[in-house]
């Protein structure tokens, strides 16, 4: 069953799980409820937008085989960083309250006073704003909830790498 779906409308599932989960963490989370994102949050996010354009592209440019799979390999590429970026944020989450680095300066400040390289360090070390929990679904904070999207990106562009791809019709006519 899986595999007479085609690749164009899997990379099309994969845009619109990228657009609802930032329409979700921009309409609802920020917008509903009021939570700032913090920087790596907002890390993941960038993480997010990168796996939906190039499925996007993927999707207009309708490669077959070859094409398809290194699209897939880009996906999952961006969807593996964001996952890192998540782990690393639900570590944070999950450290004793006596272990927790010390917030630091907000992320406009960095951007606007340090070099680029600094703040991008900094920005993935996380800080104290990171560590702390501020909703929960099903049990599981957000970053929690952003790996576990991001798995599913993996696993859906891997399959992409790895599927068979039906003989294109020109070739078979040849």
């Amino acid at each position: 069953m899986l595999q007479s779906l085609s690749p164009r409308l899997v990379f099309a599932g994969l845009v619109v799980l990228a657009v609802v989960s930032m329409l979700f963490a921009r309409v609802y989370l920020q917008g509903f409820l009021g939570l700032e994102a913090c920087p790596l949050c907002m890390t993941q996010r960038v993480f997010v937008v990168a796996w939906g354009v190039i499925a996007l592209i993927a999707l207009v440019h309708n490669s077959q085989g070859l094409g398809s799979r290194v699209y897939g390999a880009l996906c999952c590429g961006a969807a593996w960083a964001g996952a890192a970026v998540a782990a690393r944020h639900v570590w944070l989450q999950h450290l004793p309250e006596d272990q927790v680095p010390a917030c630091g300066p907000s992320l406009d400040y960095m951007i606007e006073n340090l070099p680029f390289e600094e703040t991008l360090n900094i920005v993935l070390a996380g800080d104290g704003n990171c560590a702390e929990v501020t909703w929960r679904f099903l049990g599981l904070s957000i970053p929690e909830q952003t790996l576990a999207l991001f798995c599913a990106a993996i696993l859906v562009s891997l399959w992409q790498c790895v599927r068979e791809y039906p003989a294109s019709p020109d070739i078979a006519r040849g």
